[in-house]
């Protein structure tokens, strides 16, 4: 939960994209190097422009809109508002109606104030907050910490300031305290084993947090520095249009394109992180850093350089701000400064190669019940390469699991889109087209009201058997598009949460300035993903906030977690249009059926009835002020973690699933080249085997009657 809470924008990355480029928009001319300054008026008044202009439903941007990015920039910087002074945002308000004349083109004084006071306040609170490390913490005073940043406000002086850090440092405290108090209970009579005292436990748990939140610190002056915090600038006035709408510096706009093809220029190793840094995880056979023989295993990178560019120092790092810099262009020059496992210190240059994110495409295994086989087809991202003749495409790849399922003779498939957050709108149609014989899939309405319907037009179909396609909350966009698509064609059964996320908006990026590379992924200024469309089942209503309902529904872990669609301010209201004319599937009387039958039984279901009641007790837990007093709080983590435990154990399957790879993928499961991936693959192998969920879709696929096959498409 905690995770999913601080990293939202990672957990959502929902775009459909249809182009790289559809705004022929002014770019800049740069014949000599530019002062930050201009270069940042330039970028806010076109961005601004931009939003007025192409936006599918744009806000005004007038004094209400200045006073909502104000807001939102200073919760940007401060969101646990342990930073900032309430005195702070008191000054900072001279600028609060002013910054739309800002983005229409006046200088730019608000976002170099708010840095300023930024940078002064966090060298403040660091040097605070490692000093209330030094003290040991007494857990016998009764006391409590509120941990919702909602419902807390910006201290009002230095003295709030300091006692708010000082709840937080020893909520992070008394959590790791405990934990080896009762690690040391359960140790403390086995032969060797080290019994501490409480006093050593406590130094030892502040020596910990001191460690971790030196590196906090670190990493917010090395990898936030002024720049990236004019980019958190401009995404808080582009996310105030919707929540989809993003800017993206140059090598941001790298990363996501990456995400969405599957494929980079790298070096072909794998990295990871620990005490000492960023370091080699695992090599790539025949990649660049492999070829090289002079990069192993437990190698950290101290330094990164572009060619024969100034090194960047990369201690304090995270690994994905690292992944950033050593990826580029095709056939481009990286310098790694190492260290070696015997200290000595390295420079290897490399050649950057083209990379395939093959553990990211689709896959599929045989789940064997009885003499019956079924299929089962994950499919992490609706992903598409079109910037290549020969990139990965998700359509196609699905198209030959489904292949390989049929020469197993599999009674069923079931598709998984869970945590799928969408990709591309392309895709989702031929991926739909594989299953469905003609007709619409999806339609699309722009800003002026204009509508056209994206069709499958290739007659016949690659599989006639059934279908279950397995979503979530976190089901979003081109996942929405394909499971509504399915349950309007009533082609199978939709499985899962009360609804999916609910994003119906789609998105185009519009690039800024000359290219940077031969393909333009990557501009000068960087670009805007921009939503200029929404788009509708062929029945004509939006999935925005509403989602998908699914014809099967389960309870799961995050049904009472706040992050849909319909719980973003921002968000697009919900509408509908004119229904598409479409051939619903002849033999449909099983997905009804089977589908009814189920919803009755899991009705019953005390276990599921149980776990939904204690999650839903468990979710409104996060928002009560936490003990802080080590009696009470350990009383109350283990009356939380008993809950949670029944409810894992309730969900918890009595046998495992019999899960095997098929024969024409064997040699990716146990025979690879690439011993890491190996074990990645097969230990995935053993999490489908003991998924409740995927071992409900295949209990409804069990139901349907015996299927037969066709292959007039795709074959």
């Amino acid at each position: 939960m905690t995770y999913i809470q601080h990293n939202k924008w990672k957990v959502f990355a929902t775009v459909i994209i249809l182009g790289t480029v559809f705004f022929a928009f002014k770019t800049f001319e740069n014949k000599t190097p530019e002062l930050p300054e201009i270069r940042h008026r330039k970028l806010l008044s076109t961005i601004g422009h931009l939003l007025e202009t192409e936006h599918y439903s744009p806000r005004k941007i007038d004094d209400e809109f200045s006073k909502d990015v104000f807001k939102g920039f200073i919760k940007v910087l401060d969101p646990e508002k342990n930073i900032f002074l309430q005195t702070d945002i008191n000054d900072l308000a001279v600028y609060e109606t002013t910054l739309d004349d800002e983005i229409h083109g006046a200088d730019i004084k608000f976002e170099p104030a708010a840095n300023a006071l930024y940078e002064k306040r966090l060298s403040e609170v660091r040097k605070m907050a490692l000093e209330i490390l030094e003290t040991p913490f007494d857990f016998n005073i009764d006391d409590s910490v509120l941990l919702d940043e909602d419902t807390r406000v910006f201290p009002k002086t230095e003295k709030d300031r300091y006692t708010n850090w000082y709840q937080i440092l020893k909520y992070k405290a008394l959590d790791r305290y405990s934990n080896l108090i009762e690690e040391r209970e359960k140790n403390k009579n086995k032969e060797k084993y080290v019994v501490k005292t409480d006093a050593t436990i406590e130094s030892e748990t502040r020596a910990a947090i001191k460690k971790e939140y030196t590196k906090r610190f670190d990493k917010l002056e090395k990898t936030t520095d002024k720049e990236k915090r004019f980019e958190l600038y401009l995404n808080s006035i582009t996310s105030l249009m919707d929540p989809h709408t993003d800017y993206f510096a140059p090598i941001e706009k790298r990363s996501f394109t990456e995400s969405m093809s599957g494929t980079f220029y790298g070096i072909g190793a794998q990295l990871t992180q620990d005490d000492n840094g960023v370091k080699i995880a695992s090599v790539q056979p025949g990649g660049a850093a492999w070829k090289s023989g002079q990069i192993v295993v437990n190698d950290v990178i101290i330094k990164i350089a572009q060619g024969s560019e100034e090194p960047v120092d990369v201690s304090g790092y995270e690994t994905q701000d690292a992944v950033k810099l050593i990826r580029g262009d095709l056939g481009s020059e990286v310098r790694l400064t190492i260290r070696k496992m015997d200290g000595s210190i390295k420079v290897v240059t490399l050649i950057r190669e083209k990379i395939i994110l093959d553990e990211g495409f689709a896959r599929s295994v045989v789940i064997q019940k009885g003499a019956d086989k079924y299929g089962y087809i994950l499919l992490p991202d609706f992903y598409a390469d079109f910037d290549r003749a020969d990139g990965p495409r998700c359509s196609k790849d699905v198209a030959k699991e489904i292949e390989k399922l049929k020469a197993e003779k599999v009674k069923g498939i079931a598709i998984d889109v869970r945590f799928n957050g969408g990709g591309s709108l392309y895709e989702v149609v031929q991926m739909a087209g594989l299953l469905i014989d003609q007709g619409p899939i999806v339609q699309i309405r722009n800003r002026e009201g204009r509508s056209q319907t994206l069709s499958d037009e290739t007659p016949g179909l690659l599989y006639d058997g059934p279908i279950v396609v397995m979503v979530n909350e976190f089901s979003a966009s081109a996942s929405e598009i394909f499971a509504g698509a399915i349950q309007d064609y009533k082609r199978g059964i939709i499985m899962g949460s009360t609804s999916t996320y609910g994003k119906g908006t789609v998105q185009r990026n519009v690039a800024f300035g000359k290219p940077l590379d031969d393909l333009g992924i990557q501009t000068e200024y960087g670009a805007v993903k921009l939503t200029f469309q929404k788009f509708y089942r062929v029945t004509g209503s939006s999935t925005q906030k509403k989602g998908v309902v699914p014809d099967v529904i389960l309870p799961d872990d995050y049904e009472f977690l706040k992050y849909r669609e319909k719980d973003n301010e921002s968000a697009l209201p919900w509408d509908e249009t004119i229904r598409s004319k479409f051939q619903i599937w002849p033999n449909n009387a099983p997905v009804t059926a089977i589908a009814a039958n189920a919803n009755a039984r899991i009705a019953k279901d005390t276990a599921l009835n149980l776990f939904k009641k204690d999650l839903e007790w468990v979710s409104t837990q996060m928002d009560r002020p936490v003990y802080l007093k080590y009696d009470k709080y350990v009383a109350y983590r283990k009356k939380v973690q008993s809950v949670m435990q029944q409810n894992d154990n309730r969900l918890k399957l009595k046998e495992n699933l019999v899960v095997a790879p098929m024969k024409a993928d064997y040699d990716k499961f146990y025979n690879n080249p690439d011993k890491t991936k190996q074990d990645r693959y097969q230990a995935w192998l053993k999490m489908v085997a003991k998924d409740p969920q995927i071992s409900e879709a295949s209990k409804l696929l069990s139901e349907f009657p015996n299927p037969t096959w066709i292959a007039k498409k795709g074959s």
